[in-house]
């Protein structure tokens, strides 16, 4: 179909705009991910004036969020990072690569300001995997203890927590109260981080964004509108060889 559709200016690198046709999905729609690449989502049988006509309609829109994003660090901005920084927990770790017979690569943190990379550490694609999941590791433990923190003490429950590495979302609550949320968020602002983890709290009493829903985040977090605008900028903070 993306042969049929002219949906972007011919200017306009066409590997940067994708079209998807999903037997799944029930509606159009469209996702702009770190580094400013567009996706839209179609579902089978949608005619491509159709499609057209919904880029057109939200076409303002994919604008603002390629200007967000597009500022991102590239996928391929230093793939072997010398350290990592990550202000939501205050802290950076110095990384140390070294080589040894292990078939990929494994990191893992040595005392509380360096990480040792060990195994193919020549491997960018390996190396990349390995930091991932430590972090994976970590959010699970330090961003599980704030969430439990805040949960305490504004009485709220859940059922569990998960942490994800998505493209578009840094947070989300199932109807079950199982909390998700984006590793990427160590790279964050530990007080966006905060009004985050209340966000999805919240959720586990409002499943939608409903006056009753803001009112309960604004009761807790005065500066919620502000934060909130901050998150939607925030992907330009994560740093590319966390989406390669």
């Amino acid at each position: 179909m993306s042969a049929q559709l002219q949906l972007f200016d011919a200017r306009e690198a066409t590997d940067r705009w994708t079209v998807r046709v999903s037997g799944r999905a029930r509606r159009l729609s469209v996702r702009v991910y770190p580094g400013g690449r567009v996706e839209v989502i179609v579902p089978r049988g949608a005619a491509p004036a159709t499609v057209q006509r919904f880029v057109g309609k939200h076409r303002q829109w994919i604008d603002r969020r390629i200007a967000d994003l597009s500022a991102a660090r590239g996928l391929l901005d230093e793939p072997r990072p010398a350290s990592v920084e990550l202000p939501a927990l205050g802290r950076r770790y110095a990384v140390t690569y070294r080589p040894s017979a292990l078939a990929s690569a494994r990191a893992y943190a040595v005392g509380d300001g360096q990480v040792v990379v060990t195994g193919q550490v020549e491997d960018e694609r390996a190396v990349g995997t390995a930091l991932r999941r430590w972090l994976e590791t970590l959010a699970h433990a330090e961003l599980g203890r704030q969430l439990a923190a805040i949960a305490k003490e504004c009485g709220f429950q859940y059922r569990r927590l998960q942490i994800r590495r998505q493209r578009t979302r840094w947070g989300s609550c199932s109807a079950s109260g199982t909390i998700s949320l984006n590793v990427c968020l160590l790279f964050l602002d530990p007080a966006v981080v905060r009004y985050l983890l209340i966000h999805e709290l919240c959720h586990t009493r409002h499943m939608n964004h409903s006056q009753r829903f803001w009112s309960l985040v604004e009761s807790l977090e005065p500066r919620y509108r502000e934060l909130d605008r901050e998150l939607l900028r925030a992907w330009q903070l994560v740093p590319g060889w966390m989406f390669a």
